[in-house]
């Protein structure tokens, strides 16, 4: 495993995603796979073709080099979001604890400036830092047993997207019709880490155009 430090932030994914390019387009013969996190890499390898300490020897050479490797270019995408109303059953339990609005809420957090930083929990879903602290909240104490894929959440001081239906306990404001993890593609995921995200107030007729 390769550690960038403790703190999430720019800078150090800016680092892991230098790293992860590398890994993407020139990857070592004895590697199976690589998994990004906020701080980390994790690398698979093949023990029957190279030793540790030399898998590590290769790995560090990477990690020195990598100024060497042009900054990576950031894809911005796009995220339709219907606030409130039945997608967004928790909208104004975010707005109480913070002593705001709804509509103070959803435009705060269509305004900020997000980052994918990794991808886990379930298939294609985005841990997304960025998320002001003006409209933070605590998970739910008891999660809900279902919760809708493209459903909008905030736990904490994140926001994250459900990529597909499943139990959670984010604070669900909202809900997007964009597909974030379909099986059949050749790229299942929509997003990936280092992807900005900016998000799109739309209505609830807007919503339904989009699903149909």
């Amino acid at each position: 495993m390769l550690e960038f430090g403790k703190v999430i932030d720019p800078k150090t994914h800016q680092q892991i995603q230098k790293i992860t390019n590398v890994l993407e387009h020139s990857p070592p013969s004895w590697m199976v796979e690589y998994i990004p996190a906020f701080t980390t890499i994790t690398i698979i390898y093949k023990p029957t073709e190279i030793l540790y300490k030399e898998a590590c020897l290769e790995l560090n050479k990477i990690v020195l080099n990598m100024e060497e490797h042009n900054a990576i270019n950031q894809h911005i995408v796009t995220i339709p979001v219907c606030y409130g109303d039945e997608f967004g059953p928790d909208l104004e339990f975010v707005a109480d604890v913070n002593s705001l609005t709804k509509k103070e809420v959803i435009n705060i957090h269509a305004n900020g400036n997000y980052l994918v930083y990794m991808i886990g929990f379930s298939p294609g879903f985005p841990y997304i830092g960025g998320m002001s602290e003006k409209i933070a909240a605590p998970r739910k104490k008891s999660p809900r047993l279902n919760i809708a894929a493209g459903s909008v959440g905030i736990a904490g001081k994140q926001t994250g997207i459900y990529s597909i239906d499943s139990p959670g306990g984010w604070q669900i404001i909202g809900r997007t019709p964009v597909r974030l993890f379909q099986i059949d593609k050749q790229k299942p995921a929509f997003l990936k880490a280092g992807d900005k995200i900016k998000f799109i107030p739309i209505s609830r007729n807007e919503y339904y155009e989009w699903v149909n």
